[in-house]
């Protein structure tokens, strides 16, 4: 492709609009780890089953908002579930901030986490719709992107905004002071700002043009192309869009997933979304208190200590934009999943051994910089693009759907892991699940670099009918 022929302007206009669902995504999946001593003391919850369910609650709005995604996406489009995500993430913060007891505060981090289910699903869905095939990796990569802006965005709203807390102070101490009365409820308001802005930005980012051609309006799709690119952009994009769907008869089902052309794919989907949250990560941030206490940060440098992760995640973000397109997904997938693999054994080393400090904190940061240089942008482009046209809206809800599933049975086997294999186990555990990882993308994950959306599903599907016919011959 010409890259006269693109308007790349206003290509990275409607992308980066489009990806504040990310950045809301981010920013109210962490805000509440920075607010959780103030809340917990102002609300007076001392029981462990009551404080995980706050902190976790928002996963079950998640798995609801991705479940719901593919319905919405293939029915409404990709643009109002989007505007319906802003319209929750905004009820989320006002919410949150004004609630009065700990039931409307779990009810409106559930609205937050639905919000978050739709976000996660859409936002890359919709950016890898109406990208141009040679820079899709990078402009998919940029909702990963916010979403990491989100994150680190949360981190210093929550740090600018407490006070610094008197080591040893008690819940009713806590409660006392600014931070428990009030600091807590401006830390999650805060996102009510970046939340309106991302509905009313909505309004003007056009509907996909894959969804249109779908849904019947081509009229509606030659135009939105014509935005994006030249006016031969549009006529050869809208042909091979036309080409791919004219094999079926639009009308899709869950049942469509397990046709034999189309089910590997969704398999390998679900098993890189399982492998993003299982692959370790969430165990660095576990112990990330822990990692900063032994390095002989106390509790107010410990919080600088975080926002500096979220610093390295946000570089090494950046630096992955460009080495998408690049280098490739699979080449990166791969490199990730053996860095994590050589890092997590050498920290399972470490606590084995009893070193513990600086050490561990820079394998604990190297651990950071490789995840977001690598699995976690790669998955969500390989998620946006791999799954054809026609089913691309339940395929994604599925596989965004297996992702926060993982992410809750990870959430609530952790501890379990933790107290039967201890620190060390732990971390070999997850060294082993990324080995494994490597296998899996070895075997079965394509590069998808350079090649239309509409080029990798005749690639995929021709791949998939030639491995199910030999298979049936062999038998």
């Amino acid at each position: 492709m010409n890259n006269t022929e693109l308007k790349m302007g206003y290509v990275w206009t409607i992308c980066l609009v489009a990806a504040c669902g990310g950045l809301l995504f981010g920013y109210d999946w962490v805000v509440i780890g920075g607010a959780k001593p103030f809340y917990e003391a102002y609300f007076g919850i001392t029981d462990p089953a009551q404080s995980g369910w706050a902190m976790s609650s928002a996963l079950v709005g998640c798995v609801f908002g991705a479940l719901v995604s593919g319905w919405c996406a293939d029915k409404l489009g990709r643009r109002i579930p989007l505007i319906a995500s802003a319209i929750l993430f905004s009820a989320s913060a006002w919410g949150t901030a004004m609630a009065s007891s700990f039931d409307m505060f779990v009810i409106y981090r559930i609205v937050g986490g639905v919000g978050i289910g739709l976000a996660s699903a859409l936002s890359p869905m919709y950016i890898a719709e109406v990208s141009p095939a040679e820079k899709r990796g990078r402009f998919v990569a940029v909702n990963q992107l916010t979403i990491v802006i989100g994150v680190l965005a949360a981190q210093l709203v929550n740090l600018l905004i407490a006070e610094p807390v008197a080591a040893g102070a008690t819940h009713q101490a806590i409660v006392e002071t600014w931070n428990g009365q009030t600091g807590w409820r401006w830390m999650f308001g805060a996102e009510l700002v970046p939340a309106v802005a991302f509905l009313l930005l909505m309004f003007v980012v056009p509907e996909s043009p894959r969804w249109l051609m779908k849904a019947g309006k081509e009229a509606r799709a030659r135009q939105t192309l014509e935005r994006i690119g030249s006016s031969a952009y549009a006529t050869q994009t809208l042909k091979e869009i036309a080409h791919t769907l004219a094999k079926d008869n639009h009308r899709v089902s869950y049942s469509t997933l397990l046709q034999p052309q189309i089910r590997p794919v969704v398999i390998i989907g679900m098993v890189l979304a399982v492998f993003q949250q299982w692959c370790g990560i969430n165990v660095i941030f576990n112990y990330a208190q822990e990692i900063f206490a032994s390095a002989g940060f106390d509790i107010n440098g410990t919080l600088k200590s975080i926002v500096a992760t979220g610093i390295i995640n946000l570089v090494f973000t950046l630096a992955a934009l460009p080495l998408v397109d690049k280098i490739g997904r699979r080449k990166l997938m791969l490199f990730g999943a053996s860095g994590l693999t050589v890092i997590y054994a050498l920290i399972a080393g470490a606590y084995a051994l009893g070193i513990m400090g600086w050490p561990v904190l820079l394998l604990v940061l190297a651990a950071i910089a490789i995840y977001a240089l690598t699995l976690a942008p790669v998955t969500w482009v390989l998620l946006a693009e791999i799954f054809p046209n026609r089913v691309r809206g339940l395929a994604m809800s599925l596989g965004t759907l297996a992702l926060w599933i993982a992410c809750f049975l990870l959430t609530y086997t952790f501890p379990l892991l933790n107290a039967g294999l201890g620190a060390s186990g732990s971390f070999f555990l997850y060294g082993v699940i990324c080995a494994l990882g490597w296998i899996y993308i070895q075997r079965n994950v394509p590069e998808t670099k350079g090649v239309t959306l509409e080029a990798l599903e005749e690639q995929l599907a021709a791949k998939h009918l030639k491995t199910a016919s030999a298979v049936k011959e062999a038998h």
